[in-house]
């Protein structure tokens, strides 16, 4: 629930840009993955989110995109609380997930110019975003006919063709070769450095300072599952 504006004032220019989790708690089916998770990310920041695989890492990363909604706790962005809805966070973030969001029969220009309408962006980001990921060859192919690799560069295109002060990234790595790996960390370094934030899902060092959060540290105590049917009969 919102809450009355009486009770946040508008925040000063200082705390603009912020993002507050408060005991954070994320259940997947019958699975609690996580519980009591508080963190705190400034302009100019970055968080690595660590864990093995089925701690939550992309739970938490669409929890923050609006893409579901938390079990238990409160998100603050820039000091007001962020409805169930997700609104007022949503649309200051960039997602970028496992799915490439790109349709296949389009081209690559296609997709990133319907995106940059879809996001509020500018046209005349295009040929920035293109050249910044190395795409201008490939720009008047299908996206369905591109390798894995271009078609993730496409996907992280995605994220110059409108500004938003939050990217949320899920193993942005995955299916770059070294040279691209290398293109991503300084689209990242510019972004925080331009006072964005982001926050990364990876297994792979990307070359960036951040604070580090492990979900392991958030996880339900053995003793609590062990008295759930459910949860103890969860692998």
């Amino acid at each position: 629930m919102m809450l009355h504006p009486t009770k946040h004032p508008t925040p000063s220019p200082e705390a603009r840009a912020t993002l507050n989790a408060q005991a954070l708690a994320c259940r997947r089916g019958q699975r609690l993955l996580f519980a009591g998770l508080d963190f705190s990310l400034e302009r100019g920041r970055i968080l690595i989110l660590r864990g093995p695989n089925g701690s939550g890492k992309t739970s938490l990363l669409r929890l923050l995109a609006g893409l579901s909604r938390p079990e238990a706790g409160q998100l603050f962005w820039c000091g007001m609380a962020v409805p169930p809805s997700g609104a007022g966070l949503s649309e200051q973030v960039h997602y970028v997930g496992h799915s490439s969001g790109m349709k296949a029969a389009f081209s690559v220009t296609d997709n990133l110019r319907f995106w940059a309408r879809y996001l509020g962006g500018a046209e005349d980001r295009l040929e920035a975003s293109l050249e910044a990921l190395d795409l201008e060859a490939l720009a008047h192919l299908p996206v369905g006919a591109l390798s894995a690799g271009q078609q993730r560069r496409v996907s992280l295109a995605r994220l110059l063709v409108a500004p938003r002060p939050l990217w949320l990234l899920d193993e942005p790595t995955v299916a770059l070769d070294s040279d691209n790996q290398h293109r991503l960390t300084g689209l990242i370094q510019t972004h925080v450095q331009n006072g964005g934030m982001a926050v990364i899902a990876t297994h792979t060092p990307l070359g960036v300072d951040g604070a580090s959060l492990d979900l392991r540290d958030f996880q339900p105590e053995a003793q609590h599952m062990a008295h759930d049917p459910l949860l103890a009969f969860e692998d």
